[in-house]
Parts: C-alpha cells; sequence; structure tokens
C-alpha cells in the first residue's frame, strides 16, 4: 500500500458487560510461549438509555509493549476484569465509564459442513482509558471515519426505521489487509449522492466516509395455525449493528493514481485474502475431523488464481 487509509473510531460510554479472560500462549515453538495476554470483548453502552451497546474485540493485549514499557491497555482491561463494574453487575450509575479507539476489522470462519466463508465486520483493538465523566448526551459518542473502496450501492425496501441503501465496499486496515464490509445509507440526500457516483466491480470508486455506529434490536414474530385455539407464537430478538454513513469527503481520491491506492494494490490485497482464507478453511476442517464433526480432505487450495486487475468482488 503507498498510503495509510483511513480507518478509526470512537466509542465512549458505560460498561454493559465484559468478557475477558487472562490466556497463556501455548504454542511451545513461538518466542513468547507461556507469555500471558488478555483476550475477550467489551461491550459499551454509548448512548445514557443503555439501547445502543457496541462490542469490542481484543485478541492478543501483553502487559508491556515491544519496547519494554507498560501497556495502558492491558492495564485498562485488567482493571475492568478485576472490578467488574458492568452495567449488568452494578447498574447504569455504578458502571465504569470507557473511551476506546478500536478499527473496523472483519472475523472470518467457516461453520461446521459449510463451504462458504462467513465473515462478520466487527470493532477490534485500540486503546482503552477509564474516564470519570462521558461526553454529554447530543454529542455523538461512537463514531468512524474510514476510506472506502466502493462497489454498489443498492436501494432496499423501506423498514420500520424509513428508506434505506447499503453500500458494498471495502476497507483496509493498518497492514493493507483487505476488510470486506457493508455499510448503510439512511439519509435521501446520501443515497442519492452514491449513486450519482455509480460504483461498479469495473468502476469502483474510492472515497473517505464518516458515521456512526448504530446498534439496535430486531424482532421476528411468526404464528402457526393451530387446530384449535389459539395460533403458536414464536418471537425471536437479535441485535443488529449498522455502520451509517452520515458524510464523505467532497470529492473522490483518484483511483488508481500511485499515492492513493491502485488496481494493483486491491489486487495483491485479494489474493492475500484469498491465501489466508484458505489456509483458514483447511484448519477448520482439521479441527472438526479431529473432534468427529467433519472429514479429513483439507480445502487448502492452490491459491495462484490471479483476480483480474479492474473487476473487485468483495
Amino acid at each position: 500500500m503507498p498510503r495509510q487509509n483511513a480507518n478509526t473510531e470512537q466509542i465512549e460510554g458505560r460498561i454493559y458487560q465484559q468478557d475477558l479472560t487472562i490466556k497463556k500462549v501455548s504454542n511451545q515453538s513461538s518466542q513468547n510461549f507461556g507469555k500471558e495476554f488478555i483476550s475477550g470483548s467489551i461491550d459499551v453502552a454509548t448512548t445514557d438509555d443503555d439501547m445502543n451497546v457496541l462490542t469490542i474485540y481484543y485478541r492478543y493485549v501483553t502487559a508491556t509493549t515491544k519496547s519494554g514499557g507498560e501497556n495502558k491497555t492491558y492495564t485498562a482491561l485488567k482493571r475492568i476484569m478485576d472490578e467488574d463494574k458492568t452495567i449488568v453487575k452494578v447498574g447504569h450509575d455504578a458502571a465504569m465509564k470507557v473511551r476506546c479507539t478500536p478499527s473496523l476489522a472483519v472475523n472470518d470462519f467457516y461453520p461446521r459442513g459449510q463451504e462458504e466463508v462467513v465473515s462478520q465486520v466487527r470493532n477490534e483493538g485500540g486503546f482503552v482509558n477509564i474516564i470519570n465523566e462521558l461526553t454529554p448526551q447530543g454529542i455523538e459518542r461512537n463514531k468512524f471515519t474510514t476510506d472506502l473502496l466502493i462497489t454498489n450501492v443498492t436501494r432496499k425496501d423501506d423498514d420500520e426505521n424509513g428508506a434505506y441503501a447499503t453500500l458494498r465496499a471495502a476497507a483496509f486496515n493498518f497492514r493493507g489487509d483487505i476488510i470486506p464490509a457493508t455499510f448503510t445509507l439512511r439519509n435521501e440526500d446520501a443515497i442519492s449522492y452514491f449513486e450519482s457516483l455509480d460504483p461498479s466491480t469495473s468502476q469502483p470508486v474510492f472515497t473517505k466516509v464518516w458515521g456512526k455506529i448504530v446498534s439496535r434490536i430486531e424482532t421476528q414474530k411468526t404464528e402457526e395455525e393451530s387446530a384449535f385455539g389459539e395460533p403458536e407464537v414464536d418471537i425471536k430478538q437479535r441485535r443488529v449493528r449498522e455502520w451509517v454513513i452520515t458524510g464523505a469527503a467532497k470529492e473522490p481520491y483518484g483511483f488508481g493514481e500511485g499515492e492513493v491506492l491502485t488496481p494493483e494494490d486491491v489486487q495483491k490485497a485479494m489474493e492475500n485474502r484469498n491465501v489466508m482464507l484458505a489456509e483458514k478453511k483447511a484448519n477448520s476442517e482439521q479441527y472438526y475431523a479431529s473432534h468427529g464433526q467433519g472429514n479429513t480432505e483439507s480445502a487448502f487450495t492452490n491459491s495462484e488464481t490471479k483476480i483480474p486487475t479492474g473487476d473487485f468482488k468483495f
């Protein structure tokens, strides 16, 4: 990558609940064998009604930095674990307050017996600061800014929140790894603007966007008629998170310019992702086979297949 692409988030609020644990590196061939680290997640309620709850994941947080200094994020996460002052445990008023700076990331996995990868966009890593006071309600406590390579805009049927559209796009992390993701537009001016750019897989649009992360609970109700009496009613709820774009740069970047992002950069990133996914699929199949849940045939395939330059499907 010729430049560092924007991919920042800020999430501030009360800790709703936490699922953090201290582990040790178990790989005996690793130079860090036996070293302790924290992994897991914290859920942060960003609104005063505790309804907008966002999860932040931490994979590997050690007590010291690479230079040997104190890792303040480890210290903060350890305090969160030890005190466990969450809304679930001690209530809204006594819950610990935090300001976090994760990044947009993706978790890829292969469910047992499934050939297609499941890719879940999420908030991951970054700094954690325990704070005394939150930003006043009415000023956005969660926001993101990211450079996006957009390949599709799709209007959707109105839902309970009104008309909307989705953007199919890719962001990039600090290593240049590609992050396929879907973003939401819930403003007619925003929808019209991105439609006017006419992005496609052959002519993508590369631009900076910003917005907020919205978490809501969707309820699905189904009824099964009975031969007599009242119907059987089944109600299911699930939490849905959307990255809602509320603004964009006045002018998109010049995609294809050497100092910005070129088709060759994206092609290389997609090839690297294909290699990673093939290895992950092979490891998943081996795991399921060792636990009596699948066959032993490896899914690792030769990933030398080139992605046609200028046709980006992610």
